[in-house]
């Protein structure tokens, strides 16, 4: 038997897309050629390759044993070529005129904001296009190209193009308004009483999680599109949900929110990660600020508050202190609240709500500076 034959690199993408269309046909008119081109095309990789790839005996082509282990081998070498190609463009273009980013909802609004003024300061040349969305339409936004980069969350489905790095995590919490049913119950929440509450879920917009569902656990629920009007709802007490730790810290800390805790815990880590498609090379302006949100995930030395930052932390601790020590003197004073029907009775009755603290904008949240890595 004689050895194998070098294949070309327009066999293999030949190959790549009758398997990805569906037939020869269909690859012809993805490719803009005719179907016997095609075929031709595949006939001369087998006789290179000196196996079968495709079995024929059927209406629709479909790949022999042979075939679907060359395949992974073909793809491997299509991405690295358009690797090579892409990052000798970004080389010979030098730096770009535009960064497109995509945030999932989720990360900090604070340690992107940050990051934003950073980018500005370094590369002032440069726009920056930035879209906010959840779950799995930041890794959509990135597989179609209309964004470079994206900080998204683990997406189940992910396109092997995509290639992701870890950049750190945000802590999810389960909250209620203080006057909901299931604030009134001390200690562990059982899920069989939550699953009884409506709860508040964030959708996702793409149709790579459709018909999936995450921390789902109640019987009946409310999809809502963005995090705001979920925060809105859940603060007039409509429902429970899980929130960005970040996101409601002031509530927390006012007593417009309390935080529950149930038999699946009382927080968990969501983890993010930079995405971007790896047969695209970024260039100078995406790779550092890439760099910049995977620095996030490493241990480090923040930076120091500048001025304005801490004037209005000092204000913001100094209004908190008052107005603990006046709300401490009135509740000694307040009755006690009935058990709300239905619930059964804590060993302490109703949970009392923190001291209030000054209000937020609604998405505010005060964050721990970051360390910015220079170019």
């Amino acid at each position: 038997m004689r050895d194998p034959g070098l294949p070309s690199l327009d066999q293999l993408r030949v190959f790549i897309a009758v398997i990805d269309h569906g037939g020869f046909a269909h690859a012809a008119r993805a490719l803009h050629r005719t179907q016997s081109v095609i075929s031709y095309t595949i006939a001369n990789l087998e006789e290179q390759l000196n196996v079968e790839l495709l079995d024929r005996s059927k209406r629709k082509p479909t790949l022999t044993e042979a075939g679907k282990a060359l395949l992974a081998d073909a793809r491997a070498v299509s991405l690295k070529v358009d690797g090579m190609r892409a990052r000798a463009k970004a080389l010979s273009a030098g730096l770009e005129a535009e960064v497109s980013l995509v945030v999932d909802v989720m990360f900090s609004t604070c340690k992107l904001v940050r990051i934003l003024h950073a980018f500005q300061k370094e590369f002032p040349t440069v726009s920056m296009r930035l879209r906010i969305e959840a779950l799995g339409a930041v890794t959509q936004l990135v597989a179609d190209g209309t964004c470079r980069i994206g900080i998204s969350g683990w997406m189940p489905g992910t396109q092997d193009v995509i290639e992701r790095q870890a950049c750190g995590f945000v802590t999810m919490v389960p909250v209620v308004a203080p006057d909901h049913p299931l604030a009134q119950i001390e200690g562990i929440i059982p899920s069989a009483v939550l699953r009884e509450h409506t709860q508040l879920v964030l959708t996702d917009r793409s149709t790579l999680t459709k018909g999936q569902d995450f921390g789902v656990l109640a019987l009946r629920d409310w999809r809502l599109g963005d995090l705001s009007s979920k925060h809105a709802l859940l603060r007039n007490g409509i429902g429970w949900g899980n929130m960005p730790l970040e996101f409601v810290q002031w509530d927390l800390d006012a007593g417009r929110l309390v935080q529950l805790e149930i038999a699946e815990g009382s927080s968990f880590s969501f983890p993010l990660f930079v995405i971007r498609r790896g047969d695209e090379e970024p260039g100078p302006a995406t790779r550092w600020l890439m760099q910049q949100f995977l620095d996030l995930d490493q241990p480090g030395i923040p930076t120091p508050l500048n001025a304005r930052e801490e004037s209005e932390l000092a204000a913001h601790a100094a209004q908190a202190s008052a107005q603990a020590h006046a709300y401490h003197g009135l509740s000694e004073r307040q009755p006690p609240v009935e058990q709300a029907p239905g619930v059964p009775p804590g060993p302490q009755g109703r949970k009392r709500p923190k001291p209030p603290t000054a209000d937020a904008p609604a998405g505010l949240a005060v964050a721990a500076p970051i360390s910015l890595r220079p170019r």
